[in-house]
């Protein structure tokens, strides 16, 4: 692990497919911005205790976790990311669903709606 001013780069965080970074990527050049990364949270919420927030962020937090996938830039925040190391993101684009999945290794159990877990 290496820290560099005020932001932690780790190479065991998030893990970003290749669907899922040219979704992120698509969706930051529609918006015309190249300065916005993805910020993925966890907080209290959901039936489960936990939920996922995945947006757009321009700001930069102390002690956030940052990892890039080419032109991505992925960033947690200190509190969730020990809920996150390793979990994986990616874009399902089926006729049965389409969206971002989260497949996280430290989640150990979770809701009905797939929106939140504990």
């Amino acid at each position: 692990m290496s820290v560099s001013d005020e932001t932690t780069t780790v190479s065991d965080g998030i893990l970003l497919s290749d669907a899922a970074a040219a979704k992120v990527k698509g969706l930051l050049e529609q918006e015309g911005r190249d300065d916005l990364a993805l910020r993925v949270a966890v907080q209290p919420g959901g039936c489960s205790g936990l939920r996922y927030q995945l947006f757009f962020d321009e700001r930069s937090l102390d002690g956030d976790v940052v990892k890039e996938f080419g032109d991505v830039k992925v960033v947690t925040d200190r509190m969730s990311a020990p809920y996150l190391g390793g979990a994986s993101i990616d874009f399902v684009d089926t006729i049965e669903k389409q969206g971002f999945t989260i497949d996280n290794p430290n989640a150990t159990g979770s809701c009905a709606c797939g929106d939140s877990f504990n």
